[in-house]
């Protein structure tokens, strides 16, 4: 033994370096848990942002299939419209026409013209004697059923032109993001 240290104060001091270190684990032990209980925290914040991004994409998903549902809805029904506005216009201008036709043959308004029919009508011929000076009157130009016939492609032509301008018109996109 070391001279001047007896048994006791060996104790003594052995139980002090017991103590000292118990109080260091402790005092690690704690400064763990609060790490750990921060780290806990920081991960619960985390993942309440994680969900509620995922529900704010599914909610803004939700919303941008329901605007283009609604925008192809008002895109089909603006075309529909306009379908309907160039069948009606083409009809009515080749009934007008295929009646200043019959009116410049001297044949009168017909009783009933078929605007749906889509068709050349068929327009009776001249008389053999008429023939005669509807030919030397109009020497270099169509004869009458030929004209009728350019003017109903020249129609369907020109509203088939105006039917593309109308549908490319047509605003497609609703042009927002939310």
């Amino acid at each position: 033994m070391i001279p001047g240290f007896d048994r006791t104060a060996f104790k003594l001091v052995l139980a002090i370096a017991c103590a000292l270190a118990l109080a260091l684990l402790i005092h690690d032990r704690n400064r763990w848990k609060a790490k750990t209980a921060h780290y806990a925290q920081v991960l619960a914040g985390e993942r309440a942002a994680n969900a509620a991004t995922i529900a704010n994409v599914r909610a803004a998903t939700e919303r941008a299939r329901a605007a283009d549902l609604a925008n192809a809805a008002r895109v089909a029904e603006r075309q529909e419209a306009i379908n309907q506005r160039s069948d009606h216009d083409f009809q009515d201008r080749l009934a007008v026409a295929r009646a200043a036709a019959l009116r410049l043959r001297g044949e009168g308004t017909p009783a009933a013209t078929d605007p749906g029919s889509g068709g050349a009508t068929a327009v009776p011929g001249l008389s053999a004697a008429a023939e005669g000076a509807a030919q030397a009157a109009s020497q270099d130009r169509l004869p009458d059923a030929d004209r009728l016939t350019a003017t109903e492609q020249a129609i369907q032509l020109d509203e088939l032109i105006k039917w593309i301008e109308r549908q490319h018109a047509v605003d497609t996109g609703s042009g927002r993001i939310d």
